[in-house]
């Protein structure tokens, strides 16, 4: 069970175009030889049925049997084909065996002779007075020889034709190992500006004058100044770092060149240095030009640590890249822009003047910013008179730009599964706390889990409301959603940057209030608070060692152990402090979450009849909104002061707008 949603952010791309030109049409050269080749091995087993595995149009005889009609005087013609082979014609047909085991009537023949029955054969051709066999009963022609004779060096010379054209493309591959995979934008796809980037303008400020010393480059090395060239994008994930980039070389119309740095490195030593040379080559050859590498900090990480080749590897491809970026001259129109989400982790060298000086943080956007782009991403879909963007964007606190993208796709994927010919409100909304909350299971069967669930859920409801600085709670439900077995659906009340020392002390009781809820009705604990634990837990333990919020330990900072191996900073996690400083540590995050423990089980005690109302509603309802918690309490609904009027309305009764929806769907207009 979660007390309060996880909202993750995924990188889902950029909302840009992404029409790619035509494939090539296929080349009909490739096929020649091998048509020939068919061709010609066809003609031959044509032009011999034996080939095939068939019966010979002339069979071929035992020379005994050859031998015997000659002392009868049966045979009226035939001459040598070869030393050792006869071709001829029988007087009268015999009847021989043929290999396969059947009889067969014989006229014309061929056969083998030893090689000392010549003189033997001759004496019986003058004896019987025997001819030679006419042409026309060769058994083999001249055509067909020929080709038999040249047939095997003709498959030779076309097998090693094919296999050659054939492994040319995995030759290139391999000769051109050290080659940047980088992919440079055709000029086919569509360019994209500033204006397809919303929520930014921060950002995009920055990057007007990039922008302008690539279209008016003289204009500063007139005054001698030096634009960066190196402009590092920082921000999390899906907030539109690529997008930005791209939106860059498009309002300059410059070359583009995109790559992810994880295709520097490979398996072979050197490549990854051999890549960024021919990356920076490229890029000059076309200059002006943009190279954008993408999450650096997969080649950037700082430098030390040695572990193994593979590292050693990515050290020559940073090494590479600093070079590279000295490289660059006054009259260089070159800009390398890069994107990471862990800046703390790359090279000092990287960051120093004259490589990546210039750092623009690309920050989730707020309100204003989610409205901009939620106009980007509906403009293309038909919308209900009842879709407040506006409303929506006030209710997406906390989302990127990706996740606005997924929740307008997902609102249009909900209103075409139930053939709604319009994106109304409910689809937004019933796509907003899928994301949120997870996909909706089928509710539990077992009464037994449905109470513990119910008390539960309705622990966490109830402290939200019952102190101070708690988020607010706008619905709680114990129908399965994810992996939760229940969900309390909560909402910051601002867009605000900062936690204060109440508020996650809020966080830590609104987390144990379910655990405590169980023991209070059940006697005993389930497992369906270990989500609640790990999250109070981590709570709590940054509360002492990063943000300096214990009394007893002070404002040091001792970080955070889990986040620094592998990183770039050392092999193992470590930590600079005492064993006897641990201890204080670990006892003062133990007291925080003892003192909380304590402070809400007695809240809970005191609301024991409340706390059993709500369980009721939500074992009889499922779901129940705050207006309903709030009237339990005896207190007035103050929903709207949360979120809006219009976003609270369809929350509240997802389900029946869709199964309601194909009656309405004709009655909503389409938004202008």
């Amino acid at each position: 069970m979660q007390f309060w949603e996880n909202n993750n952010n995924e990188d889902s791309g950029n909302s840009g175009n992404s029409n790619r030109p035509p494939p090539p049409p296929p080349n009909w050269r490739r096929w020649v030889s091998p048509g020939l080749l068919v061709l010609v091995m066809l003609l031959a087993l044509i032009s011999s049925p034996g080939l095939l595995g068939g019966i010979s149009s002339t069979p071929e005889i035992a020379y005994s049997d050859f031998y015997e009609q000659m002392m009868l005087n049966n045979v009226s013609a035939f001459d040598y084909q070869d030393t050792t082979a006869i071709v001829g014609e029988f007087k009268s047909s015999i009847v021989v065996v043929a290999p396969s085991g059947r009889t067969q009537s014989v006229r014309r023949f061929t056969t083998q002779i030893p090689v000392f029955a010549g003189p033997e054969i001759e004496r019986l051709r003058l004896r019987n007075d025997i001819k030679p066999v006419n042409q026309e009963y060769s058994s083999t022609s001249p055509w067909l020889s020929i080709i038999l004779n040249f047939l095997p060096l003709v498959l030779i010379i076309g097998f090693f034709v094919w296999m050659g054209r054939r492994a040319q493309g995995q030759m290139n591959g391999i000769f051109s190992f050290g080659q940047s995979q980088a992919r440079e934008k055709s000029p086919e796809m569509p360019a994209i500006r500033f204006d397809d980037v919303a929520g930014q303008d921060a950002a995009k400020m920055e990057l007007t004058e990039v922008v302008d010393f690539l279209k008016q480059p003289e204009k500063y090395v007139k005054v001698g100044a030096k634009v960066p060239r190196g402009v590092l994008l920082i921000g999390p994930p899906g907030t539109g770092k690529t997008l930005m980039a791209r939106a860059v070389a498009g309002e300059a119309n410059v070359a583009f060149f995109s790559i992810a740095a994880s295709e520097f490195v490979e398996m072979f030593v050197g490549v990854g240095a051999s890549r960024v040379r021919d990356l920076f080559k490229r890029a000059k050859e076309n200059a002006p030009a943009i190279i954008f590498v993408d999450e650096i900090d997969a080649v950037g990480r700082r430098r030390g640590t040695g572990l193994g080749g593979g590292h050693d590897e990515r050290e020559q491809t940073l090494n590479q890249l600093l070079s590279e970026m000295d490289g660059f001259d006054n009259d260089t129109n070159i800009v390398m822009i890069a994107a990471t989400n862990r800046p703390d982790v790359l090279d000092p060298a990287l960051l120093r003047p004259g490589r990546f000086d210039r750092q623009i943080t690309v920050d989730l956007p707020d309100v204003k910013g989610r409205h901009e782009i939620l106009k980007i991403h509906t403009k293309n879909k038909p919308l209900g008179n009842n879709v407040e963007l506006q409303s929506l964007a006030r209710a997406t606190i906390g989302f990127s730009g990706a996740d606005i993208a997924n929740l307008a796709n997902e609102a249009a994927m909900h209103a075409a599964r139930y053939d709604r010919r319009l994106i109304t409100m409910s689809d937004f909304t019933t796509a907003y706390e899928r994301i949120r909350l997870g996909t909706k299971r089928p509710p539990l069967s077992n009464d037994k889990d449905r109470r513990i669930t119910a008390y539960h859920e309705a622990g966490h409801a109830l402290v939200s409301f019952l102190i101070p600085d708690a988020m607010a709670l706008l619905k709680t439900t114990i129908i399965p959603r994810g992996r939760a077995l229940g969900v309390a659906f909560y909402m910051p009340k601002d867009d605000s940057l900062h936690q204060s020392r109440k508020q996650l002390e809020a966080y830590v009781r609104v987390g144990l209030a379910g655990r405590i809820a169980e023991e209070i009705v059940f006697d005993d604990v389930t497992t369906g608070a270990a989500n609640d634990i790990q999250q109070v837990t981590q709570i709590a333990r940054r509360m002492v060692k990063m943000f300096g919020m214990s009394d007893s330990v002070g404002m040091v900072n001792y970080g955070d152990d889990g986040e620094q191996p592998f990183l770039g900073y050392s092999i193992t996690s470590g930590r600079d402090y005492s064993d006897d400083t641990a201890s204080k540590l670990d006892a003062e995050i133990k007291r925080i979450i003892d003192v909380a423990y304590q402070e809400t089980r007695e809240l809970l005690d005191d609301h024991r009849s409340e706390l059993d109302k709500l369980a009721e509603l939500l074992l009889s309802k499922e779901t129940v909104e705050r207006g309903e918690i709030l009237r339990i309490l005896g207190l007035e609904d103050d929903t709207d002061e949360f979120v809006p009027k219009s976003v609270a309305q369809h929350l509240r009764e997802p389900e029946n707008a869709e199964q309601n929806g194909s009656d309405k769907k004709e009655a909503i207009d389409v938004q202008e």
